[in-house]
């Protein structure tokens, strides 16, 4: 069972695919962290994917689409996988279908007011980068991590004229993808505007939306 999550940031794909990874035991394959984790330990892959993102540009779909493949040809792929953060255009999706066939296309969608709310209101550690929010996840003391005592920030790409551009950019961006898998007949929506405490409603969703395309 191979899967494809769809959605703008801040949309709680990788809250759902860490529960979806669980239940069904397939692995949730993020490509901004597979490629963040690259650059860390200085891989060959990470060192050509630093120079680009160095330079304020996209990483290109040839590196991007080797590095997936890599992974999803790995031992705990055999049952399936749930691929977060790729593709990110219909040339990468007609790549991907090349190396594997894609059952289920989950896009999640939610107002961008509270998409602006739950991102704005995200602080990480200065040290540990341990993360919370204000409003859902808030620190026992205001501004200082609870594990080591360290001032939490904001990230610059979380305040809200930021995320208001980002999400116009993903939203002309994404367009010619989800036209894509809407005519090849994977895509379902997925409302995700639930709150956190309601997350089975958005789960359910997915869970039904599985099931009608492997059945």
């Amino acid at each position: 069972m191979n899967i494809v999550l769809l959605g703008p940031p801040g949309v709680g794909k990788g809250t759902v695919a860490a529960i979806l990874s669980h239940k069904h035991n397939i692995p949730h394959i993020s490509t901004g962290n597979m490629l963040r984790e690259a650059v860390a330990k200085g891989t060959a892959l990470g060192k050509k994917a630093k120079e680009f993102i160095d330079a304020g540009k996209l990483v290109p779909d040839e590196l991007v689409t080797k590095t997936v493949k890599e992974r999803v040809a790995q031992p705990d792929c055999k049952k399936g996988f749930i691929l977060d953060g790729y593709p990110r255009t219909s040339a990468q999706a007609r790549a991907l279908q090349e190396f594997a066939a894609i059952d289920a296309v989950l896009n999640f969608t939610a107002p961008p007011k509270t998409i602006i709310e739950r991102i704005s209101g995200r602080r990480t550690c200065r040290k540990c980068s341990a993360t919370y929010h204000i409003k859902y996840s808030p620190p026992k003391k205001e501004g200082a991590c609870d594990k080591c005592g360290s001032e939490l920030i904001q990230r610059s790409d979380e305040k809200p004229g930021i995320i208001t551009e980002r999400l116009r950019v993903y939203e002309g961006q994404n367009k010619p993808l989800i036209d894509y898998y809407r005519n090849e007949q994977l895509l379902s929506e997925i409302d995700a505007s639930f709150h956190i405490t309601e997350i089975d409603k958005i789960v359910r969703q997915c869970e039904d939306a599985i099931k009608k395309s492997v059945s």
